[in-house]
């Protein structure tokens, strides 16, 4: 057999000739998106088909830069790449560069080219947001007079807090000229001096919403000195303000509820707070009370009165120990001066007189102890208890007394 070739071969051959024509190194091919799956290299597969055929395609993850949404099942898309032979499979398909939308890709190739100059000048930054005041009285709202959108915001503004008032700016949303008329409403807004501004629409499609991605409507809601918040579409939607706002709601809904407090949940709060400020109060009442008490004594131990009236106190005391000492040291020295009184009167002479003794004094003067100091016939004094006796002795002579000895003692 002759000119027989491998399966390597035939597929390498293939894929030289498309490799080789000049209108598949550059193709674009347009379709509805199927079987798209989002591999973890970060490749992308998928087909794309008509109501005639499929083809297989694989967006490389070096390419995805460019890609600036999402791939979903049923997504009409163009893609710009080449086809080629996979030779492992022996099957061809297309090589993806460039992806974007059927019918509105231009738009979103304005869209991502406004998105990178406003974001290069600082509009996005988050230190130019300014934060939604937590209890507002006026609500601005820049819509459609007639739609769901309004009717939405004033339901559920209504019933969080039915005080609020809500200032309607019927601006124009879509088609030519929506983008100076939402301009206009915010201008007008702020004048009128609201605390916060919503501004948005229902859902739609990218050319609905065309309007709030124009760089006049991004630059008004920035120099706006209000608050803005972003409500446009549905939570899938975004547009250029939703980058600029100050807050970006998803739905003109929740919008409201970011702008509107509840009041009912801010009554309980503020009546959480009464209570828990009149228990503070209290509790500092009582404390201060407390240490009130505590300096007034404190105060009153130290004052000059009562320092005065401690020492008075003691003074006192020492007095009364110290007349109770003398007392004392009075009663034992009248005591002791009576027992001296008592052995003085038993050793005075006059005790001994009154017990019928006498005192006797001879011419000189001096006392007479015997019979040997007076002579016969001389003079003598004799003192007794009640005077004196001056005699003359008759005669001088010695005492006898009777004797007894030991056996008479004994006797006795």
């Amino acid at each position: 057999m002759k000119n027989v070739y491998t399966v390597r071969q035939v597929n390498s051959y293939i894929r030289n000739m498309f490799n080789q024509d000049f209108m598949l190194n550059r193709i674009y091919v347009k379709g509805e998106v199927s079987n798209c799956k989002y591999h973890t290299s970060g490749h992308i597969y998928f087909s794309l088909k008509d109501e005639s055929g499929t083809i297989a395609c694989v967006m490389f993850a070096g390419s995805r830069s460019g890609l600036s949404f999402r791939m979903q099942e049923g997504m009409q898309v163009i893609v710009l790449g080449y086809v080629s032979v996979y030779e492992r499979d022996g099957r061809y398909q297309l090589y993806a560069r460039e992806i974007v939308r059927d019918g509105s890709g231009a738009l979103y190739e304005k869209f991502e080219a406004l998105k990178k100059e406003l974001a290069e000048m600082g509009m996005f930054a988050p230190e130019y947001k300014r934060p939604i005041p937590p209890y507002v009285r006026k609500v601005g709202i820049v819509t459609a007079p007639t739609g769901a959108a309004v009717r939405d915001i004033i339901n559920i503004a209504s019933r969080r807090n039915p005080y609020v008032q809500l200032i309607l700016y019927p601006s124009q949303v879509q088609g030519e000229g929506a983008a100076q008329s939402i301009v206009r409403g915010i201008q007008a807004l702020e004048k009128y001096g609201v605390d916060v501004i919503i501004a948005g629409r229902g859902g739609g499609s990218m050319e609905d919403l065309w309007a709030f991605n124009e760089e006049i409507v991004a630059r008004a809601v920035f120099d706006c000195r209000v608050p803005v918040i972003s409500a446009v579409g549905h939570e899938t939607d975004t547009t250029i303000i939703d980058y600029v706002a100050d807050l970006r709601a998803p739905t003109p809904s929740a919008a409201a509820e970011l702008a509107v407090y509840e009041a009912g949940a801010a009554k309980e709060q503020m009546a959480a707070y009464k209570s828990a400020m009149r228990r503070m109060i209290s509790a500092k009442i009582s404390a201060a009370g407390m240490r009130l008490q505590r300096d007034a004594a404190r105060l009153g131990a130290a004052h000059p009165r009562q320092k005065l009236d401690s020492k008075r106190l003691y003074t006192q005391e020492l007095e009364n120990r110290f007349r109770n000492r003398m007392n004392m040291r009075l009663t034992q020295e009248k005591h002791r001066l009576d027992l001296c009184v008592e052995k003085m009167k038993m050793l005075s002479p006059l005790s001994r007189l009154s017990s019928g003794y006498a005192y006797i004094q001879g011419e000189d003067g001096r006392g007479v102890t015997g019979i040997g100091q007076i002579e016969e016939g001389g003079l003598f004094t004799a003192y007794l208890a009640d005077g004196r006796i001056k005699s003359r002795a008759v005669s001088c002579e010695p005492a006898v007394y009777p004797s007894y000895d030991k056996e008479d003692e004994k006797n006795v």
